[in-house]
């Protein structure tokens, strides 16, 4: 049976590798924009966020992306050290 703080890394592992994904998609979205038609990058995301440029998303989206890859992989490095503490 799994303790707590090790729920809590695997939660923090699948977080990681769902921000990164997605964020990596987002920004990918942006790059074809940028290149299929760069007029677009002033418009809105949607007509649900009209404060929100595609730009600045794509810039967000790559940052979202960075700071999950970090979170995945600090998470699988921990997940490691605990099954090394363990084994010792």
């Amino acid at each position: 049976m799994k303790s707590a703080s090790e729920r809590k890394i695997l939660v923090a592992k699948v977080a990681g590798e769902l921000l990164f994904l997605y964020g990596l998609l987002a920004w990918l979205d942006g790059v074809v924009i940028q290149f299929v038609d760069p007029m677009w990058l002033a418009m809105p995301v949607s007509h649900l966020f009209l404060w929100l440029r595609t730009d600045t998303f794509t810039i967000l989206s790559f940052i979202a992306s960075a700071l999950g890859f970090f979170v995945w992989r600090l998470a699988v490095e921990l997940i490691k050290f605990e099954q090394n503490k363990a084994t010792h």
